[in-house]
């Protein structure tokens, strides 16, 4: 069950153990021994139950939740795209973890579900033919919903993409792609450019708007091996489009697919984000990576002319002027020429190009640098280009831009990816 924001869920996941007041360090619940054999080999549910327990402190937030769960149709069993689902395995001994089924793409004659590896593919640990929901575990007290999908493949973590295709089942999503609150997006995609204006349908935040801050950004992303446990890793990626503003994503919309709001073009995969910043895969980079994995060519299920995105009325974001391309040409040679030296720094935490905030039509190089961490020289021009400083909270493939909420001491937490 969800928050009414959608991002951090009270559900309890018990085993033999009630979830105690330590349940949070993940010392209650199902031990790791009595996961059995199904599905892949990695299926937890069929010695364990769930149930739902909440303190009177908490009794309101829970509340919310559970009205949020049965009327947000982004969180609920829907057939339509850019929902909620994931991994039926993606659950630890206190925490169960979900993202977004994003769209539909297609090889050779068969259909597949689009997201990211750790969505579907429980950040490379599912086995070929593990059960995808639809809605996912965390929208459904940590039980398997209804099963859509099987994980097909997905290209490992730190091959510059975090994406996954999982093998959809006849009649269980639809069959033309439909995005839900965007429709069937348009079969061709488009490369990100500067200042593009942008849409996405996520399992958090639904429908959001917005506009391409950054292109070719290198970008350092937290992961954690586990659901909420485990070794905390960062891959740094590069060539990545970034999105600008604190409303466009949250954790749980990991998976959905970010189209231009003209012509609903598929743009980037999104999979990491932070308070203000939203990260995104090209999406042909995605389909190369995709097609290599599987071994055929990979393409979108949609249509030549699905018509434009209707955004929220105060989301839309404005059409701001762009940099010429010699403009943006001489900031990406800028960026690489100093990329490496500039990402040394531990509180540097992406670079890219983009335009400034002053003047649209000038282009820059994007430094974006970890609020309240101290950071080494930023240049105020590399090679007669000018930087511009970005702040924001650490960039995670998993729970950013959550809100401040204290846990009550007797539920355990359930994570949006």
């Amino acid at each position: 069950m969800a928050l009414a924001s959608g991002v951090i869920d009270r559900v309890l996941v018990t085993g033999n153990a009630m979830c105690s007041n330590n349940a949070l360090d993940g010392s209650s619940g199902p031990p790791a021994s009595q996961k059995n054999q199904s599905s892949g080999g990695r299926s937890m549910f069929s010695r364990m139950r769930v149930r739902v327990l909440v303190i009177l402190p908490s009794l309101l937030a829970v509340g919310a939740g559970m009205l949020m769960a049965q009327t947000n149709p982004h969180q609920s069993r829907s057939t339509s795209f850019g929902t909620s689902g994931g991994n039926i395995n993606n659950i630890s001994k206190a925490f169960c973890c979900s993202g977004t089924l994003g769209s539909l793409v297609s090889s050779s004659g068969g259909q597949y579900i689009l997201s990211n590896n750790h969505v579907l593919a429980d950040a490379d640990q599912a086995a070929s033919g593990e059960d995808i929901s639809q809605p996912g575990l965390i929208d459904n007290n940590c039980r398997p919903a209804t099963i859509v999908a099987d994980f097909t493949v997905a290209p490992h973590l730190g091959t510059n993409v975090d994406a996954a295709l999982a093998a959809l089942r006849a009649g269980q999503m639809d069959s033309r792609g439909t995005i839900l609150d965007i429709g069937v997006p348009n079969s061709s995609p488009l490369n990100a450019s500067t200042n593009l204006l942008v849409a996405k349908s996520g399992r958090t935040t639904g429908l959001s708007c917005g506009s391409v801050q950054s292109t070719n950004t290198s970008v350092k992303v937290q992961y954690q091996q586990g659901c909420n446990q485990g070794k905390k890793f960062t891959i740094t990626y590069t060539n990545q489009v970034v999105v600008g503003g604190s409303g466009f994503s949250a954790g749980g919309d990991s998976g959905s697919l970010i189209v231009s709001q003209t012509g609903k073009r598929p743009t980037a995969l999104l999979f990491a984000g932070s308070s203000s910043t939203t990260i995104g895969n090209p999406i042909n980079e995605v389909l190369s990576q995709l097609t290599t994995s599987l071994g055929s060519a990979v393409s979108f299920v949609g249509t030549s002319n699905p018509g434009n995105v209707t955004c929220p009325a105060a989301g839309g974001g404005s059409l701001r002027g762009r940099p010429s391309q010699t403009g943006l040409d001489r900031a990406t040679v800028a960026k690489e020429a100093h990329a490496q030296e500039l990402m040394a720094d531990p509180a540097v935490m992406a670079i890219g190009v983009g335009s400034s905030e002053r003047n649209p039509a000038e282009a820059v190089v994007n430094v974006y640098v970890e609020t309240g961490r101290a950071h080494g020289l930023i240049p105020a021009e590399l090679d007669g280009v000018r930087t511009q400083i970005i702040r924001t909270d650490l960039i995670r493939a998993y729970g950013w831009n959550e809100p401040q909420r204290q846990a009550a001491s007797n539920s355990c937490l359930a994570k949006a990816r």
